[in-house]
């Protein structure tokens, strides 16, 4: 078993503020109420979620695509994560990712690529995860 650890420290009422770090100190960040749903500086949890879920998705798409015999040279995957404040309590209802590889080899068509990133959407761990997600959509595309 494989166990991470992140960590947040928060500082007052709604109006207050607090720091994000994760186990291996690389994520080191401060978010608030302005940052998660006014656009101010700092991160939130969507953003990390997706940041999670577009790191492990192409993780595990490169090693699927390997695995039937393709070399990638590049795969780019955006997570996007949609928060629903108006509904009480918010809820996150919408995850689209966004997935564009270079990939050589075994004769790859567009349409083996949207079929291993179809697979890849449904069993990678952090996908798994998210499966209670009401949506989770895909944008494919072999470049």
């Amino acid at each position: 078993m494989i166990n991470q650890r992140g960590k947040a420290v928060w500082n007052g009422d709604m109006k207050g503020h607090g720091n994000i770090t994760t186990q291996s100190g690389v994520v080191d960040a401060q978010y608030s109420v302005g940052s998660r749903f006014e656009g101010q500086k700092g991160t939130n949890p969507e953003e990390l979620i997706g940041a999670a879920h577009a790191g492990c998705y192409t993780m595990f798409l490169t090693n699927v695509l390997g695995q039937h015999g393709h070399t990638v040279e590049t795969i780019t995957t955006t997570s996007t994560v949609t928060l629903d404040p108006s509904q009480n309590p918010p809820k996150i209802t919408k995850i689209h990712v966004s997935t564009e590889g270079k990939v050589t080899g075994g004769n790859i068509t567009p349409e083996d690529f949207q079929k291993h990133a179809e697979f890849a959407k449904a069993n990678c761990p952090v996908s798994q995860l998210l499966s209670a997600v009401p949506e989770m959509t895909l944008e494919a595309k072999l470049s």
